[in-house]
């Protein structure tokens, strides 16, 4: 007598539940669509925009994220060095060049979600334009490592996998077609253990 109506109740949540897990995975495993990648370096200029596509504005709902207007800021987002490995935090990598014009950037290690990465209390986690040494040519270079290095430096978690977020403020490349043609920042592995 009560098979039936239990066989339903099944069926409905299992379908009900498989169909919300679908749902979560998709969303979580894109950002969009759009995505520029320029070396290691990966952006989604549309991705706070009005033609954005519905998973991405799932997406920035979802996370509950500050957006930029299209001329305020770009966020470019780096998982992979530019020889393709994932980067690290039992390897040292170095940043070398130069951003695209922008009053102001940011650097900063993340973890796999894009929240800043869980490090020692003290140690540089973030570096901006304003800090940042440069060489004459107004190019830089950046060590990024678990140890310490002269010069600057951004320190790594403890272990596992990170990506660096690099965020453009006030930029005029965030509002254009131009983005693809713009010369990002060298992302190199020097290391891994303790070399």
């Amino acid at each position: 007598m009560f098979r039936f109506p239990l066989f339903i109740a099944m069926t409905l949540i299992i379908a009900f539940g498989g169909g919300i897990m679908i749902s979560l995975y998709a969303l979580n495993a894109t950002a969009g669509f759009g995505a520029i990648k320029l070396g290691a370096w990966e952006a989604f200029p549309e991705l706070q925009t009005e033609s954005a596509d519905p998973y991405a504005k799932s997406h920035r709902a979802r996370a509950g994220r500050l957006l930029y207007g299209s001329a305020e800021g770009l966020m470019f987002t780096a998982k992979v060095d530019d020889a393709g490995d994932r980067l690290n935090a039992g390897c040292s990598y170095r940043i070398t060049g130069q951003t695209p014009p922008a009053r102001i950037w940011t650097l900063f290690t993340a973890d796999n979600s894009g929240n800043p990465a869980s490090l020692r209390p003290g140690l540089p986690g973030a570096m901006n334009s304003w800090i940042v040494l440069r060489q004459p040519d107004s190019s830089f270079s950046i060590e990024i490592s678990a140890r310490a290095r002269p010069g600057n430096w951004l320190a790594l978690p403890a272990a596992g996998t990170f990506q660096l977020v690099l965020t453009l403020f006030d930029t005029p490349t965030a509002g254009s077609s131009g983005v693809i043609d713009l010369a990002m920042p060298k992302l190199q592995k020097t290391g891994c253990g303790n070399a």
